[in-house]
């Protein structure tokens, strides 16, 4: 009785070290094909609504750099005429900073899709 519950083990044990290499070389293939099915759905997604997202983009990025360039100025500028130009070098800096938002920004941004400038 006691050697055929030992046995009774051993076949269990057996069975279970199947299933489990079974799953460990199932898994992987069973990943791969649910992958696979998404990515051939790729070609089925439409961005004809990222031209307009980028184009927000773009308009947000001319107006901040304008805005921004505008502030440096009248920053550097006030400081200049109380004659602290010490003082307004960081306004000049802001200045060239909100050109380069304006101008490189929206030029890379419009980049991404194609848009003329």
């Amino acid at each position: 009785m006691i050697r055929k519950l030992q046995s009774h083990k051993a076949r269990k044990t057996e069975a279970r070290r199947q299933v489990l290499r079974y799953l460990r070389a199932s898994v992987p293939t069973l990943v791969a094909i649910s992958l696979s099915s998404a990515a051939h759905a790729q070609g089925t997604m439409d961005f004809s609504g990222a031209d307009t997202l980028m184009q927000t983009f773009k308009t947000f990025a001319v107006y901040a750099g304008a805005i921004i360039c505008f502030g440096g100025l009248i920053f550097a500028g006030i400081r200049m005429m109380t004659g602290r130009f010490q003082d307004a070098i960081p306004g000049l800096f802001g200045a060239l900073f909100g050109a380069g938002v304006l101008g490189w920004g929206a030029g890379w941004i419009g980049s991404l899709t194609g848009q003329q400038m």
